[in-house]
């Protein structure tokens, strides 16, 4: 397997070099095309991106929808709580974080909104905390009048309008999320179209991203890492899709992570099976990929398992390279940042 530690996977970052603010236009970050048989590095612009795909290659996005996952409320008391939603259980229960999180104790009540009630029922392992929620109506529909868009840790500074349009993809769909799948941060509708007339189809997946995207790994063996599981599905006619595109001999390219691990999630052999599960797959130097061909992918933290799945796509020491190329040419990193293409 390599067998890399995850010391391997760290490298120094200057702080400013972590985008703060997406670009003026979502097509115009950087594109770094990194070529895996040339062992080549190249720089573009996402908008290029035509130059790099043809006919014999099908799309496919992540569809999930970053949901307004910050709700500010109160104690019946009157004390400031704020709930971060990360992960849905049933129709009325969601694990969250909840701050102060010692000072509320199973029972304990809370206020959002003018609708929204919520009470604690239970504690996490992992510091969460179950919340049972009482409305009147559509839980997302009253979520996107009083919530905020949960930004990343490393984005030091408060959600605003512009986030609620550019920290969600153009194609989100399916609600559930409460990061965005970054690489699809780039396309526009009209670069969508413009591919769609090249004869570049896309299909469809869904994988709700929660928050353990952002942790990085603290083990030191790569083996020893315990991954998360996030909710993932394909439906019949996007599998279909996606057979049709491998049975023509097509490529399959990937728009980021969420997208490889779903596919690879739903592989038996060269094919797609649909469904959905909660998939705790981890993919890192040694895997052997079944469906993915090419990937898009944006620039990901050090010690993070995207940075090793990129690895195990395009091979360490390629990546570490380009990350190296990436940080002498001003590349903007991680959520907000520049993307790769990796053919």
């Amino acid at each position: 397997m390599g067998n890399y530690t995850v010391s391997d996977f760290d490298y120094v970052l200057p702080e400013g070099m972590i985008a703060q603010y997406p670009s003026k236009k979502r097509e115009e970050s950087k594109l770094m095309i990194v070529k895996r048989k040339e062992n080549s590095i190249s720089i573009d612009v996402f908008k290029n991106i035509l130059n790099y795909l043809d006919s014999n290659d099908l799309l496919v996005v992540n569809e999930t929808k970053v949901i307004p996952a910050r709700l500010v409320g109160k104690k019946p008391t009157g004390g400031k709580i704020e709930v971060l939603l990360l992960e849905q259980v049933d129709d009325l229960t969601w694990k969250c974080l909840v701050k102060p999180g010692r000072r509320l104790k199973i029972g304990s009540e809370m206020i959002l909104g003018e609708i929204l009630k919520g009470k604690i029922i239970e504690w996490g392992d992992k510091g969460e905390r179950l919340i049972r929620f009482s409305y009147d109506g559509d839980f997302f529909q009253i979520i996107d009048k009083i919530g905020k868009v949960p930004l990343p840790p490393y984005i030091k500074r408060e959600a605003t309008e512009l986030d609620a349009e550019r920290y969600q993809t153009v194609f989100a769909y399916k609600q559930g999320s409460v990061a965005a799948p970054t690489a699809g941060l780039h396309f526009t509708p009209q670069l969508l179209n413009a591919l769609e007339s090249n004869g570049i189809s896309s299909a469809k997946v869904n994988l709700r991203i929660g928050l353990d995207t952002f942790r990085p790994v603290m083990v030191e063996h790569i083996e020893d890492h315990t991954m998360h599981t996030e909710y993932c599905s394909i439906t019949d006619i996007e599998a279909e899709k996606i057979n049709d595109a491998l049975a023509n001999k097509k490529n399959i390219v990937a728009v980021g992570t969420t997208s490889v691990r779903t596919l690879e999630s739903f592989a038996e052999g060269r094919h797609i099976v649909s469904g959905n599960k909660h998939t705790d797959i981890f993919i890192y130097p040694g895997y052997s990929f079944q469906i993915v061909d090419k990937l898009i992918t944006n620039f990901h933290l050090p010690r993070s398992t995207l940075l090793m799945l990129v690895s195990a796509f395009a091979g360490y020491e390629l990546i570490m390279k380009a990350y190296q190329r990436a940080i002498e040419d001003n590349f903007r990193f991680y959520s907000y940042g520049d993307a790769m293409l990796i053919l």
